[in-house]
């Protein structure tokens, strides 16, 4: 196992000249393939650089580069527009969609002994390790799986051998891999390289994938504004900026680029936010499984009996899949011990684990009151999801009214809240709600 190339810092800057370079010179380093396949993310990671890797790496390869297929997971399949908003010029004909609940096979179990040890006993059935059959059995002499490292809050910080096995997982897999880690605790596992889903996927890739020819391409990205270790960030210019490449078969490839993201992901804040504001971009977030990314990202920063908005302009739905949009709309964003009663009680949702896992995600746990502001839902819906209603041209106007930087802002009146723009490439907190 080879750690092929490592390079970055909280204030590094690569270029996409500088991810070519070093992504051609490992790609000479791995030799002549004929067969590869891509895995990058979605657009709900267009941040990440991997739509311009995926194409550094289909002109490397040319025709050689035979499949693409975005690590949908349970996510809608990309529209042609996202596809060019994501991968430029790439010949489209050679997109694969992943569909969850068809196109898998299982590799095996992770044993329930192993399980529940991890979990300390929460979780104590065999986890199934399923993948895309494609990835499993196409015949690839490289797999280049392409993605960012980021805190997360299912599986801790992105990527890695979560791209196989929930990227391109299945039902089963997915299902009880978001459940399990909901009744670890989001809070507990929100930017922990080490936890126990992380434990379970890394023993399925040891025992399940010995002979797949994966190369992790990995990187890191955080904004020129949040500077490591700042509470208060004074630079203007918030683009996303690579802090960190990393590309190998191994955990250290993971591992060291976790540790980077630690550094360049985690934005403190001076005081819990009594108002937190934050925008989702309508290209990326159009449901609220996408856009709760708002909710799971700066619920560390919140205070107790706080607010958050959420300005979704985009929203026009609750799940990327019809049953699980059903069951969203069917039980709703609520506390943890409601959540698990109603899959004790009812088939439909111990059958959808991941939306469970979902709804436990996005509550609040009656912590701080939510107000979703969304561009295409009705106050109805809304609310009947447990969530307070906002009027989008109202709040746009009252804490948006133009593009405005991340960090602390005082209204006229003396109103003080805290703006985030980007919540996909960051984890805000308080010290005070870090797990010890």
């Amino acid at each position: 196992m080879t750690l092929y190339y490592a390079s970055g810092s909280p204030t590094a800057e690569l270029t996409l000249e500088d991810l070519r370079a070093a992504l051609f010179s490992v790609l000479e380093q791995l030799g002549p393939r004929q067969r590869v396949l891509a895995l990058p993310p979605d657009i709900t990671r267009r941040h990440s650089q991997a739509g311009p890797l995926t194409t550094m790496a289909y002109e490397y390869y040319g025709d050689r580069l035979v499949d693409v297929m975005p690590a949908l997971g349970t996510h809608f399949a990309m529209t042609g527009e996202q596809l060019s908003q994501m991968f430029g010029d790439l010949p489209q004909e050679l997109i694969r969609v992943h569909r969850w609940r068809q196109d898998v096979v299982t590799l095996g179990n992770v044993p329930a002994e192993f399980v529940g040890e991890v979990t300390q006993g929460l979780w104590t059935r065999p986890w199934p390790a399923q993948m895309n059959r494609l990835v499993a059995h196409g015949g690839h002499d490289l797999i280049l799986s392409i993605g960012q490292v980021v805190p997360h809050e299912v599986i801790g910080m992105a990527n890695y051998n979560k791209n196989l096995f929930v990227g391109t997982g299945g039902v089963a897999g997915i299902n009880e891999s978001h459940y399990i880690s909901a009744l670890w605790g989001i809070e507990r596992i929100l930017g922990q390289a080490d936890n126990p889903l992380r434990r379970i996927l890394n023993y399925a890739e040891r025992l399940f994938c010995r002979d797949l020819p994966v190369i992790y391409v990995q990187t890191v990205v955080g904004s020129r504004r949040h500077l490591p270790g700042g509470e208060e960030p004074t630079d203007l210019d918030d683009e996303p900026v690579v802090r960190g490449l990393f590309i190998g078969d191994d955990p250290e490839c993971f591992e060291r680029a976790a540790k980077l993201a630690v550094e360049v992901n985690f934005q403190f804040v001076a005081e819990p936010v009594k108002k937190m504001v934050v925008y989702l971009e309508p290209e990326e977030f159009h449901s609220t499984w996408l856009g709760n990314k708002s909710v799971y990202r700066t619920r560390m920063a919140i205070a107790d009996g706080g607010e958050l908005v959420v300005l979704a302009p985009g929203v026009r739905t609750f799940g990327e899949d019809p049953e699980i949009d059903r069951l969203i709309r069917k039980y709703g964003y609520r506390t943890s011990p409601e959540v698990m009663r109603f899959v004790e009680e009812n088939a439909d949702l111990a059958a959808n684990l991941s939306a469970a896992a979902h709804l436990i995600h996005g509550s609040s746990e009656g912590r701080f009151r939510i107000t979703y502001c969304a561009g295409q839902l009705a106050r109805e819906e809304i609310e009947s999801v447990g969530y307070a209603y906002g009027n989008l041209a109202e709040k746009s106007q009252r804490y948006r009214p133009r593009p405005i930087p991340d960090g602390w802002h005082t209204m006229q009146g003396g109103e003080r809240y805290y703006f985030v723009g980007r919540p996909a490439i960051g984890l805000w907190a308080h010290r005070s709600r870090l797990p010890n």
